[in-house]
């Protein structure tokens, strides 16, 4: 098989690392399905097509399982080719910039972000994986994060969402184990501090002392990111699952 018969569908593809890791992963010859609860997806997905690759936006919550459900449906013809998935949804809420701390989670808040981080990419990898079966070869890609490793990241984020990114990566060595022998290989991606909205939205102070813990002294860009993807959506990772891959700039070094 070629990339052209491998579709890749990545979720939370509005913007940011979705964008950029969808628009990757066109310009690497797969078809790419860009899915999202924003609007922009449309836009995003209009100026990947336009740069001449194949690309289709879809609005979809990754939590609301009758939504997952319709997939198949929603994308016809594309659906039999499935190739790679990349669950990278994901939610930080934050009040004026700033994570809540854990006794003032409210219940709601903690479920919603355990829906969409943990629950969303569950609930699309067990939609896809009966047809990455019936192909003998698959890629899932799961974005966790930096918060998932301990320490200066989760201070940021909250207890809400390290948890639920650590939930992601243990997911993705369970099912590494459970696929392998069909040919589908499950990683993890754990980014660290990304140049994007959510940065940007961070309270004063808490930017520029992240910054001074990271060796390379600078923040990651989008695309350093979808270079690992992409790597890791390719044959030439064949032999690689149920690892995670840290893109931190050695904020983390394991």
């Amino acid at each position: 098989m070629s990339n052209a018969d491998r579709v890749a569908i990545v979720t939370g593809a509005a913007r940011g690392l979705g964008a950029a890791i969808a628009r990757k992963l066109a310009a690497d010859g797969h078809p790419v399905v860009l899915a999202d609860v924003l609007d922009k997806v449309d836009e995003t997905a209009a100026a990947i097509a336009a740069e001449g690759h194949r690309a289709r936006a879809i609005h979809l919550d990754v939590a609301d399982e009758s939504a997952v459900a319709r997939l198949p449906d929603a994308l016809g013809a594309w659906w039999p080719s499935l190739g790679v998935i990349v669950n990278n949804a994901g939610i930080s809420p934050k009040v004026n910039g700033v994570r809540r701390a854990t006794e003032d989670i409210p219940l709601d808040e903690w479920r919603r972000v355990l829906d969409v981080n943990l629950t969303g990419p569950f609930l699309l990898s067990k939609l896809a994986i009966p047809q990455l079966k019936k192909r003998g070869w698959g890629r899932i890609v799961m974005m966790t994060s930096q918060a998932a490793r301990g320490g200066g990241p989760s201070t940021i984020t909250g207890s809400y969402y390290g948890t639920s990114k650590t939930g992601l990566m243990g997911f993705a060595r369970c099912l590494a184990a459970e696929l392998g022998p069909f040919g589908i290989t499950v990683n993890s991606v754990a980014p660290g501090r990304i140049n994007s909205d959510m940065v940007a939205g961070a309270a004063p102070g808490l930017n520029e002392a992240f910054l001074a813990r990271i060796p390379l002294k600078r923040f990651g860009e989008p695309e350093d990111v979808a270079e690992v993807v992409s790597f890791l959506a390719s044959d030439a990772a064949g032999y690689l699952t149920g690892t995670a891959i840290d893109v931190g700039g050695g904020s983390f070094m394991p």
